[in-house]
């Protein structure tokens, strides 16, 4: 974990709430992984907490990290009018990461809305010695703006929509569905709200296959020195911020077969 400060490189607005911020950083760079985040400071000193923000992309060579973030309050609010050239404080990488050090596997990456964050450089480092088939989907077209950022040569892409204004309509569980009828899959991982990840599992149990979460909890201190992002789990209780926020399934979702958000994969 690093604190360092950052020049911001660029801050530009993706579609309505949503930004993405690309900042130097020399040292925490060289020291990410898929499905981490950052605490990042607010400069305005009424809002003491850093805010948690999970990592869309690094560049090693370049030394670059990339944020994918949504204004939700003030302290986004604030990074939103951020301009290239000014200095951002950052505390990273921190928590635990997705599994990328796998090879000869076909895996499925599902990013649901805000979810899709992480996605970029889980795809970018898992596409190295796998095949990926990657399904996206979110509100409307607005909320998927971001995959123009994605470098999504070579990987098979299924993108929904709720309104339809944007690849099929639907949800990202009617596609999975489809994916595991035409597929022999070896690994499932997911972000995104609560209630898809809840649902990719039971597919995942379902079907015997090893799936990732990366759950998303309030954090303090981001560091496991409070119990703000406490969790229960099968295995006791857990810290988001340091034993996750990936974990596997099967130890943080009660898999009820009957639920499956209106998709038949039987």
């Amino acid at each position: 974990m690093f604190l360092e400060d950052c020049k911001i490189l660029e801050n530009y607005q993706v579609s309505e709430n949503y930004y993405l911020m690309k900042i130097e950083s020399n040292k925490a760079s060289q020291h990410s992984k898929a499905g981490q985040f950052f605490m990042l400071k607010v400069k305005n000193e009424i809002r003491i907490l850093r805010r948690p923000i999970s990592l869309h992309f690094v560049d090693k060579d370049k030394n670059i990290l990339e944020f994918y973030y949504e204004v939700k309050g003030g302290g986004t609010k604030e990074f939103s009018s951020l301009e290239a050239g000014e200095v951002i404080n950052i505390q990273g990488p921190l928590g635990k990461g997705f599994k990328t050090d796998v090879s000869g596997k076909k895996c499925v990456v599902i990013g649901g809305g805000m979810g899709i964050a992480p996605t970029k450089l889980l795809i970018n480092d898992l596409k190295k010695n796998n095949e990926v088939i990657f399904i996206a989907g979110g509100r409307d077209k607005n909320a998927i703006e971001i995959l123009k950022n994605l470098d999504l040569e070579g990987v098979k892409t299924y993108i929904t929509t709720d309104d339809g204004s944007a690849g099929e309509k639907g949800n990202v569980i009617s596609a999975l569905c489809k994916v595991l009828e035409e597929n022999k899959i070896d690994m499932i991982q997911t972000c995104g709200p609560h209630k898809m990840m809840e649902a990719v599992a039971t597919k995942a149990q379902e079907a015997e296959i090893f799936c990732e979460i990366s759950l998303e909890e309030k954090m303090a201190c981001g560091v496991k020195a409070c119990v703000g992002c406490s969790i229960k789990t099968l295995d006791g209780m857990k810290k988001v911020c340091h034993d996750g926020p990936v974990f596997d399934s099967k130890i943080i979702v009660d898999v009820n077969p009957k639920e499956n958000l209106g998709c038949n994969c039987n």
